[in-house]
């Protein structure tokens, strides 16, 4: 028998246990925003005030690509056949601004709505409780992981297999899953390499890593832009916010001179520098 006495201890011991322990059963209010980040402690959805987008108008040089994101994300949204997107290459050429540039978009002409949520590459091991949210609300929603990849002895890409194809439930039919990655096949080449060149069956070993980007129905290629498309990219943001054109594409090749790269962030930069010098807010 416990000695009464330790009753009252044991009490404020469950309490504090209880206080700890994340919150279920609580449905996300989905009216509350457009976006949703996910908090894998608590195991909720914080809704976003606000979302950091650019207009999908402004976005210049991938034209293909967010042509068949667009269509990709429509059709989805209607309740038509639609493909999970991995948007792979060169930092700073717009992946993660196409994504939720296109989620503005295809919401416009949502039936019933399309929500956006974010989950933290380092969240990924969570997915499951995420999915169940997702499913028992019945909003259709693009689940969004940006700058996804995978390093060696890192088992967490098991879960994203009940989000793409495996796995008895599979994806729920109202989620979606964009990722953004500056790797096409998720995990570093030199490790791809190691693997198979210390492996006892070399193509076994990097297979279930390697083929998870395969699990992707669309593919979506970033790559480095040339100087007409950079330019086009300084002018459209200028021209929208007002600015002064006066020698703009001498001072935006000084710009990414010193940068040491051209690409849709770097021409943000140098706008966001133009607007602070001629006195404007963006």
């Amino acid at each position: 028998m416990i000695d009464h006495a330790l009753h009252p201890v044991l009490e404020r011991i469950a309490d504090a246990l209880e206080r700890l322990a994340p919150e279920s059963g609580a449905s996300p209010d989905f009216d509350a925003a457009e976006a949703f980040v996910w908090q894998a402690r608590s195991q909720t959805l914080a809704p976003v005030a606000a979302v950091n987008r650019v207009d999908f108008r402004l976005l210049k040089g991938i034209d293909r690509q967010a042509d068949q994101l667009l269509a990709n994300t429509r059709q989805f949204a209607r309740g038509l056949g639609a493909n999970n997107a991995l948007l792979w290459g060169a930092r700073g050429t717009g992946k993660s601004s196409l994504v939720k540039a296109v989620h503005a978009e295809a919401a416009k002409d949502a039936p019933d709505g399309l929500k956006l949520v974010e989950i933290h590459r380092e969240d990924i091991p969570t997915l499951p409780a995420l999915l169940d949210i997702l499913r028992s609300c019945g909003r259709r929603a693009i689940l969004f992981c940006d700058d996804l990849s995978f390093d060696r002895d890192d088992t967490s890409y098991k879960s994203l297999k009940a989000v793409l194809e495996g796995g008895v439930e599979g994806r729920p039919a109202n989620v979606i899953f964009y990722a953004t990655s500056n790797r096409r096949h998720l995990m570093p080449r030199d490790m791809i390499e190691n693997e198979r060149n210390t492996a006892i069956h070399p193509g076994e070993a990097v297979e279930e890593k390697v083929f998870l980007s395969d699990r992707f129905g669309l593919w979506l290629g970033f790559h480095n832009m040339d100087q007409d498309t950079y330019f086009a990219i300084v002018e459209g943001y200028a021209a929208h916010f007002g600015l002064d054109f006066r020698d703009i594409r001498a001072q935006a090749v000084e710009w990414s001179v010193t940068r040491g790269a051209r690409s849709g962030r770097v021409a943000w930069q140098f706008i966001q520098d133009l607007a602070g010098r001629q006195g404007k807010i963006l």
